[in-house]
């Protein structure tokens, strides 16, 4: 299904140059909200650092990564596209820094046909520093076990998918918390492109990569524990999970939106699933991501191409949002995240390439003639449609961001923007190759990014899928 490329050895056509430049932005921050570092240094962007929208490559010219800007960085190919991905959580601990490295996904193919589709869960091991030229070598780090130059390892096991794979989320797990036993399901939610949601346990799947000789019991994992018809035949890609804190998978919530502006709420019993039968309906065209609150258990956010972002009280009467944005995007708003650290804060990201950070003290509830908030922060670097987006799980300010212009970039809210630099604060990019005082690093080289997310467990690394694989990195950045 999918093998690793060497990062360090093989000179393929996908690899990229790892910088901390780019082009024009815009940019607004509200310093009682964010307020700024003390002292700033503006960005100097190398001569021969490639600036996307600014640099052209030439015929035949490819991009080729600057190492020494990676702690970590592997690619791995697979068969068929996987547009969408969730980091599972492992027994391996916490805020694990020494190398090499573990990681575990859950993912779902965009295979040529429908009945050839799968989900499938990976084991990347053996994910170990990146080798360093002569030049960068540190002379104290020759004998450390981090820089040995040994080839990562995949492994994976799946289980049959009727229709491509939209979204896949899996089910929250407590940070800092020992996983429930093996006995209990792990369960991972699925959003086809039929139009249903299926449930499925990929605990055996995790076991079948842990326990050599293990029997994966077909009557657990080959068909769903749940199907959700709730959406006849509406697609979807919006989806959620949310649960009480605790790995008690009879506390679970899930919610799912689709095409048709409807959004449904799956609960868990003791007895089993139960999809609520009546939606929640406040917009006006298709709903594109939701987020449950991190703070406020029956709270919730939504986003949808009618450019709108609404927040919903799922005790509510009437199933309608209770308060909202308007016009948070110029066109459809593709993607959100809430801080789990300041929950407050909202990102957002639009189809016109936007980004954006909304303080929700701010937002107008329901009912009221008060205007739409001016977002705390706002930047135009990408030259594509925002396709994922999402904060740091333990630093506050820090966010990830992909886009359709082939970029993940990284973001640090904390760094101070200069007002002189900044001009008026205007709505227009400067163009030029300005860099952005809060951008931090810039990674390339896949082919129509479609999601990235943060490892919660190993500190900083990033993992994000495109049409031709998957990526997983650390920078010096973060």
């Amino acid at each position: 299904m999918g093998e690793f490329e060497d990062a360090w050895e093989d000179e393929i056509e996908s690899d990229e140059e790892a910088m901390e430049g780019g082009k024009g932005h815009d940019m607004e921050v509200d310093e009682e909200v964010l307020p700024p570092i003390e002292e700033s240094e503006e960005k100097q962007v190398a001569p021969d650092v490639f600036i996307p929208g600014v640099h052209q490559l030439e015929k035949d010219e490819i991009l080729e990564p600057d190492e020494s800007v990676y702690v970590m960085r592997h690619s791995m190919n697979v068969n068929w596209p996987c547009l969408s991905f969730d980091v599972l959580r492992d027994s391996l601990g916490d805020e694990r820094q020494r190398l090499p490295a573990t990681a575990y996904i859950v993912t779902g193919t965009q295979a040529d046909a429908a009945k050839n589709n799968e989900i499938a869960v990976y084991k990347m091991s053996s994910l170990y520093k990146t080798q360093r030229s002569e030049d960068d070598s540190d002379d104290e780090n020759e004998d450390d076990d981090d820089a040995l130059d040994e080839d990562p390892i995949v492994e994976f096991r799946s289980v049959p998918h009727l229709g491509g794979v939209n979204r896949v989320r899996a089910q929250p797990m407590p940070q800092s918390a020992p996983l429930p036993p093996v006995s209990q399901p792990y369960y991972v939610a699925s959003w086809s492109e039929t139009g249903k949601v299926h449930i499925w346990d990929v605990r055996p799947l995790v076991q079948a990569l842990d326990v050599p000789g293990y029997t994966i019991p077909q009557s657990r994992t080959h068909s769903p524990a749940f199907t959700i018809s709730s959406h006849g035949r509406a697609e979807g890609f919006a989806m959620d999970w949310a649960s009480s804190g605790e790995a008690n998978p009879s506390a679970l919530r899930l919610l799912t939106g689709d095409m048709h502006s409807t959004i449904y709420l799956t609960t868990t019993t003791p007895s089993g699933f139960n999809a609520l039968a009546s939606p929640f309906a406040s917009h006006t065209s298709s709903v594109e991501d939701l987020q449950w609150s991190p703070s406020e258990a029956t709270v919730f956010a939504s986003c949808s191409a009618d450019q709108s972002v609404q927040i919903w009280d799922v005790r509510s009467k009437g199933r309608r949002s209770v308060a909202g944005i308007d016009r948070a995007h110029e066109s459809d708003v593709n993607v959100i995240s809430w801080n789990r650290g300041a929950s407050y804060l909202l990102l957002s990201g639009g189809d016109e390439g936007g980004i954006k950070v909304w303080d929700l003290r701010n937002v107008k509830k329901r009912g009221t003639s008060a205007p739409d908030p001016t977002p705390v922060a706002r930047f135009n670097w990408h030259r594509g449609p925002i396709t994922s987006i999402e904060w740091h799980p333990t630093e506050e300010s820090i966010f990830a961001a992909s886009g359709a212009d082939d970029q993940v970039t990284l973001w640090d809210l904390a760094v101070e923007q200069d007002d002189e630099e900044s001009g008026a604060m205007d709505d227009t990019p400067k163009g030029g190759g300005d860099v952005p005082p809060q951008l931090l690093f810039v990674h390339q080289g896949q082919k129509d990014i479609k999601e990235v997310h943060w490892h919660p467990q190993i500190p900083g690394t990033v993992i994000s899928t495109a049409l031709d694989g998957f990526n997983i990195f650390k920078t010096i950045s973060v």
